[in-house]
C-alpha cells in the first residue's frame, strides 16, 4: 500500500497525505505547500508517508 501511496504523492502530493493521514493539519499544509510550489509538496508527502510507515 505504502508504494501506491507514494505514486500518488508524486502525482497529486495531497492525494497521498489523504491517504496516510486524512484530513489533519499535515493535509493541509500539504495542500499550501503544492500551491506555493509542487515540489515542495512532493518532498513533505513522501516524508509524511514515510514517517508514519515507521
Amino acid at each position: 500500500m505504502s508504494i501506491i501511496r507514494i505514486i500518488f504523492a508524486i502525482i497529486l502530493p495531497p492525494l497521498g497525505v489523504f491517504l496516510t493521514v486524512g484530513i489533519r493539519g499535515a493535509f493541509w499544509l500539504n495542500i499550501l505547500l503544492t500551491i506555493l510550489g509542487f515540489l515542495p509538496g512532493i518532498i513533505h508527502a513522501i516524508w509524511v508517508i514515510a514517517k508514519h510507515d515507521e
